[in-house]
């Protein structure tokens, strides 16, 4: 359309200037010519070229009229009757003529200058919408009573009747809307603000462990501000932990996690989704440093203490450094005392050798794990206690063929760090008189992802979660976690359960999952994607009195999204 226009106006102003029919030298600044608003674009462009038409085919009448001259090529009109005459064009013609043209080329630039990319721009602010509609269904072979999202520690094992019913459900819960408002102070300083939410919340189990999984689901909601001169960004609200695995330098929005159809993702990878405070800081676009305070939560395992004379804040014996939620929490549901954040450092170099084609990362935690018992029955001793705890990783994006194959990994290692592993093993377990005991954990995690075509990526991950023992005894009565006199006896059959028990403490989880994402439909009404995976877990307990217990799961997804934006 924009080519028509410059060619119908070119094409205008030659024959007005230049024609027999022109009749002024210098025209006066054209008036702005207004259009009966049912006159379509379209409609005057097509009126514009047959003017410009009739036009040209006058001129061509007129030098068909005239042939060069027999001396010095002077031309003479041929002896014949002089052509009709032709009328002239007046002046009110020619301004309504070129007030088109004017008109045409100014619409064009307009509508070249309009953004095209389908956000909302206003006063300076750039609003993105984004999200995806999902239809979703999930087949196990061993039945989790669990959504999209599935739980890799809560497998059962044969002992329980749910190891012998499969399961299938459809979900349209991890459907997500987005938005992201941008703006600028001035050229060097920049402010943003993301919000992120799904449907997966429920109200009797939404908890702090992991996702912060509160209605309405808060998957992100957080602002920042970034300042190019000193290369700083701060971010505040609810949004991945920093250890997370990014592509893009610390940026918030490149977070990585496996392309999985599970909510959960894969055993070994490291994440969270919690409240916090980071700051980063950028050294020449190769180096980054960050550092955030994050929400705290303690997960515990094994067998809370049951010792005469060891008490909480009460007579009524030891609670395990857990309440239930009080104002604005679900009663149903129990937290953690806590009472120091989680720190999170990280350090990720992109070196410009490699072109952007290999990232790196490094990170360390900190955290504190706080409770509150004694041993006088007046509670006269009784008293907080802080132990430590935290771990060391590191994660690591390398694109060994740009734009074909990607491979993703990470790994940490350390104690109390099982809130951060999709396996969701526990952090700690108690000593014998009530002191919390961190768990000594290591986490990996590696895949990649294959590019075949722009409409079709394939891709296979494995991982695993594995927790060292932590055994304690009072007397001969076993306490922690994964103490080999735990019985286990129960947990091999219905049958055995009946007159046995099974404690069962989770050492290990393992997974292999594969799967693709096909793109059937990417144009100007969205993009339809369409995916299949297939996992296969293990999860394998403490050796214990009977034996150690080991269960596996298959599991099949299916996904159809719809992203309009």
């Amino acid at each position: 359309m924009k080519s028509r226009i410059i060619l119908l106006g070119a094409c205008a102003s030659a024959l007005l200037s230049g024609s027999a029919f022109a009749q002024q030298d210098n025209p006066a600044p054209p008036a702005r010519h207004h259009h009966h608003p049912n006159v379509s674009l379209e409609q005057r462009l097509d009126r514009l070229e047959r003017v410009i038409d009739e036009q040209q085919a006058e001129i061509r009448a007129l030098k068909s009229q005239v042939r060069p001259g027999a001396s010095g090529g002077a031309a003479s009109v041929a002896a014949a009757p002089p052509p009709p005459a032709q009328p002239e064009v007046s002046a009110a013609q020619f301004q309504a003529l070129q007030n088109q043209v004017y008109e045409q080329a100014a619409q064009a630039r307009t509508a070249a200058a309009a953004p095209r990319d389908k956000k909302v721009h206003f006063k300076g602010v750039t609003v993105t919408f984004g999200g995806f509609l999902a239809a979703e269904s999930v087949y196990r072979s061993r039945q989790e009573f669990a959504d999209i999202g599935s739980s890799y520690s809560g497998i059962p094992y044969p002992d329980s009747p749910q190891a012998h019913a499969d399961e299938f459900r459809m979900t349209a819960r991890q459907s997500r809307i987005s938005g992201l408002v941008q703006g600028d102070i001035d050229p060097v300083t920049h402010l943003a603000m993301y919000g992120e939410f799904d449907f997966l919340g429920a109200a009797a189990s939404a908890n702090s462990n992991e996702s912060n999984s509160y209605q309405p689901r808060v998957r992100a909601l957080y602002g920042t501000v970034d300042w190019d001169d000193p290369g700083v960004e701060i971010l505040f609200g609810q949004n991945w932990s920093l250890m997370t695995l990014t592509a893009n330098g610390m940026s918030p929005r490149s977070e990585l996690p496996p392309p999985t159809i599970d909510a959960q993702y894969v055993p070994g990878f490291n994440w969270a989704r919690q409240p916090q405070l980071r700051i980063v800081k950028n050294f020449g676009d190769e180096v980054w440093l960050g550092v955030s305070a994050e929400n705290p939560q303690t997960t515990f395992g094994g067998t809370v203490p049951d010792v005469p004379g060891l008490y909480y804040n009460s007579g009524n014996g030891f609670n395990g450094g857990t309440g239930s939620a009080g104002s604005e929490f679900n009663s149903g549901i129990t937290l953690s005392l806590n009472h120091v954040p989680d720190i999170v450092g990280k350090v990720v170099v992109e070196p410009s050798m490699f072109d952007k084609a290999v990232h790196l990362e490094a990170f360390g935690i900190y955290r504190d794990f706080y409770d509150r018992y004694g041993t006088n029955p007046d509670l006269s001793d009784v008293s907080t206690h802080d132990v430590s705890g935290g771990g060391v990783g590191g994660s690591a994006l390398i694109k060994l063929v740009p734009g074909v194959f990607d491979i993703q990994a990470d790994a940490m290692y350390g104690n109390g760090i099982g809130r951060y592993g999709s396996g969701q093993l526990p952090d700690a377990t108690f000593r014998p008189d009530g002191q919390i005991a961190p768990l000594t954990e290591n986490i990996e995690m590696a895949g990649g992802t294959w590019h075949t075509t722009p409409d079709l990526d394939l891709y296979v991950f494995a991982g695993r979660e594995h927790d060292d023992a932590a055994a304690y005894y009072a007397g001969t009565t076993p306490y922690g976690y994964g103490n080999p006199l735990y019985a286990n006896t129960g947990c091999f059959s219905l049958a055995a359960a009946l007159t046995a028990k099974c404690v069962g403490n989770t050492q290990e989880i393992d997974q292999i999952t594969t799967g693709l994402w096909g793109t059937p439909y990417a144009g100007d009404f969205g993009k339809v994607k369409i995916g299949l995976q297939y996992s296969y877990t293990e999860r394998k307990a403490f050796e214990g009195v009977g034996g150690r217990p080991t269960t596996d799961e298959n599991m099949l997804f299916t996904s159809f999204r719809y992203y309009p934006f």
